[in-house]
């Protein structure tokens, strides 16, 4: 049996073809997740298609081989397709596999019910903001979050926190332009951002007031991981006409427990 001779920039480039195929597929897969997610309802395999930019027939052979596993699954009649039982699967093996993870939920189950009040548990997606697990407030003024939503980073405290570890020239490369534009029209002066993330790293907590909305006080404390850095933070959202003495309080509590959940000298 003979082997066919190719000149070796042609096999390169070969393999560099199916190499760069196969990525866009997964990438399309990627995508495809991420627009349902961000949908947060369930879409007709022709609407994913507009949404991703793919070919009608990719995106139906990428929903297919996606249904056949469980990650997604028809819902009603009519086509639409939303996320199936094996994301949560997916979520639940993170969790239990995470020990970090049920210590930081326990938290912040004891902060809502301790303080009556809003908590949340936020990160970064990319360049954006996010709340990752919400506990809604018991009291007559109900402040809620939807979870897995991406926000300007300017538009929060937390934000302010989690960019602690960046230098300004870092955070200006970081942060696109338009995010410093708040909901209602305001922009926030790009060193007036830089200097609050300094005065977040020197106090160790951050504040904010009627920035994504007017109607609400935001308050931010950093968990730390092995190396000190802030990747998560503890968050309470407040009436934005809460009592002063009220907000020292909630912020003692805040602080306190995010302290607790540190993983500096584990």
């Amino acid at each position: 049996m003979t082997e066919t001779a190719y000149p070796s920039d042609t096999r390169q480039e070969t393999a560099a073809t199916a190499g760069g195929e196969r990525k866009r597929g997964i990438d399309r897969v990627i995508i495809l997740l991420e627009a349902l997610l961000r949908h947060r309802a369930p879409m007709r395999v022709g609407e994913i298609a507009r949404r991703i930019g793919a070919p009608r027939s990719t995106t139906y052979e990428i929903v297919n081989r996606l249904l056949e596993a469980d990650m997604l699954e028809t819902v009603g009649a009519d086509g639409h397709v939303y996320f199936g039982r094996a994301m949560h699967l997916f979520g639940w093996a993170y969790s239990h596999h995470n020990a970090h993870y049920p210590r930081i939920v326990e938290a912040l189950d004891r902060l809502a019910g301790d303080s009556g009040e809003t908590a949340q548990l936020c990160g970064l997606r990319g360049n954006k903001y996010v709340v990752l697990d919400c506990r809604d407030s018991t009291g007559p003024f109900r402040i809620s979050s939807q979870i897995g939503v991406e926000v300007p980073i300017p538009w929060t405290a937390s934000g302010r926190l989690l960019l602690t570890h960046m230098s300004d020239e870092a955070v200006r490369a970081f942060v696109p332009a338009e995010d410093y534009r708040l909901p209602d029209g305001r922009l926030i002066p790009q060193e007036e951002f830089l200097a609050d993330i300094a005065l977040a790293r020197r106090q160790g907590y951050s504040e904010s007031a009627a920035l994504a909305d007017r109607f609400t006080w935001c308050l931010a404390a950093p968990i730390r991981d092995a190396r000190g850095g802030v990747t998560l933070t503890l968050c309470f959202v407040l009436p934005v006409d809460t009592p002063e003495p009220r907000r020292i309080e909630l912020l003692a509590m805040l602080r306190e427990r995010a302290a607790s959940l540190d993983l500096m000298g584990e």
